[in-house]
């Protein structure tokens, strides 16, 4: 994307033609993505009261040099950072043992579970997950129709979270809210009373994840991410109690609503593109890329990713005070035609050096693989159910949801 030449005073303001929660937004963000990005590299955007990083390149320097702070509590509008004997559980995490705030533990961390994310332990957790998928999926089989997204894909996250840390079935009921609702604690664009009832079940979910780990330890187990996160803690000086507990809630952070967002746009890409279904079903290697390839097309994107300056600064020429928020937005170039060639077609064959979808750098997503290896295992089998799959009627867009373009509705007819 080029960068403006015209005077800002010449251009209509910001909010003017760019507004991420408008319906036209939620039905083609392509043109007022373009339109925010060719306001330059960094671009204030008085609505959130936060700088935008427009640019790929410069996002991806700063994922890898990590410059700004991950830290929440460092953002000026953040509620003030409790002192440490007011701490509940989740200050104890996101606070005491934050995988975003402190780099050189993220680091460590990244380095001593690598092995509980290795191909055999992917495997053996789509071992696990997939009798779920496969009873989910069966039991839709006598309906005409359904809507995907109530069916299906809203029951993903739990389902695999679940069965991943191996929590057993008594605390389900309890457990169900924050994995859908975790992401709302860090939320800029929520009241104060709705971030604090996430807060509060962040601090259930705590004590939970807690008591699971106890009765593990009383019982190993070796069969699950819980228990091998338990052997690393053994194994690894550094590495406790209250790090297992925060990896846990980080992949419900990345893993609960980006998954149903995912299920439900993989679906309608491909019922739209239906001579791209074989090509992406090929291998779970095909179906990364096309992965890729079907979030660059539906681009879905809000917000993007948030940090914040750690101390007054100059960053790629503008002046930035200690607190404010900057979006890195990598989506903003998904339909680029200087980027993309053909951007509206979709192409899940189409090459991406680098692929950035899951990060880049030391914040790469180390659960990536596991991501798109439980996407890649329900499309397999809704489509070995389902081989005349199809649309039912376009999906509304819900406008109303923070980070990402939903679908109010996916309904799909079976054809059987």
């Amino acid at each position: 994307m080029t960068t403006q030449t015209t005077a800002d005073s010449e251009l209509p303001k910001l909010e003017e033609v760019f507004n991420p929660f408008s319906a036209e937004y939620c039905e083609n963000p392509a043109p007022q993505c373009q339109a925010l990005a060719e306001r330059g590299r960094l671009v204030f955007y008085e609505a959130w009261q936060a700088w935008i990083m427009t640019q790929m390149d410069d996002i991806m320097d700063c994922w890898q040099r990590e410059y700004l702070s991950s830290d929440f509590y460092d953002w000026e509008f953040a509620p003030e950072r409790p002192p440490e004997d007011q701490w509940q559980n989740f200050e104890r995490a996101m606070i005491g043992h934050s995988l975003l705030a402190d780099h050189d533990h993220h680091r460590l961390v990244r380095k001593v579970v690598s092995p509980a994310f290795s191909r055999n332990v992917v495997d053996d957790i789509q071992r696990k997950i997939k009798p779920d998928i496969v009873a989910l999926l069966d039991s839709l089989k006598d309906k005409e129709s359904f809507d995907y997204i109530q069916e299906v894909a809203v029951n993903i996250p739990f389902i695999s979270i679940t069965r991943m840390i191996g929590l057993p079935e008594k605390y389900w009921d309890e457990f169900k809210p924050v994995v859908m609702d975790f992401t709302k604690t860090w939320n800029p664009t929520i009241s104060d009373e709705e971030r604090e009832a996430a807060r509060q079940q962040c601090n259930r979910a705590i004590d939970i994840i807690q008591e699971v780990v106890a009765e593990r330890r009383k019982q190993p187990q070796q069969d699950d991410f819980l228990s091998m996160m338990l052997k690393i803690e053994e194994e690894n000086e550094g590495f406790e109690e209250w790090d297992v507990i925060t990896l846990i809630l980080a992949l419900i952070g990345a893993g609960s609503e980006t998954t149903m967002n995912a299920q439900q746009w993989t679906v309608y890409a491909l019922l739209k593109h239906p001579d791209q279904i074989p090509l992406a079903l090929e291998d779970d290697q095909a179906f990364s890329n096309a992965f890729t390839e079907i979030s660059r097309w539906a681009m879905t994107s809000k917000m993007g990713f948030a940090r914040y300056a750690p101390e007054d600064m100059e960053l790629l020429g503008q002046q930035l005070r200690k607190g404010q928020m900057v979006l890195l937005m990598p989506h903003l170039y998904h339909h680029d035609p200087q980027k993309h060639a053909e951007p509206l077609k979709l192409d899940v064959k189409r090459k991406f050096d680098p692929d950035v979808l899951f990060g880049y750098g030391p914040r790469f997503c180390i659960g990536a693989a596991l991501a798109k290896r439980q996407l890649f295992l329900t499309m397999t089998e809704l489509f070995k159910r389902f081989p005349n799959l199809e649309l039912m009627e376009e999906p509304e867009r819900d406008i109303e949801v923070h980070n990402t373009i939903a679908l109010k509705k996916l309904m799909v007819k079976t054809n059987l």
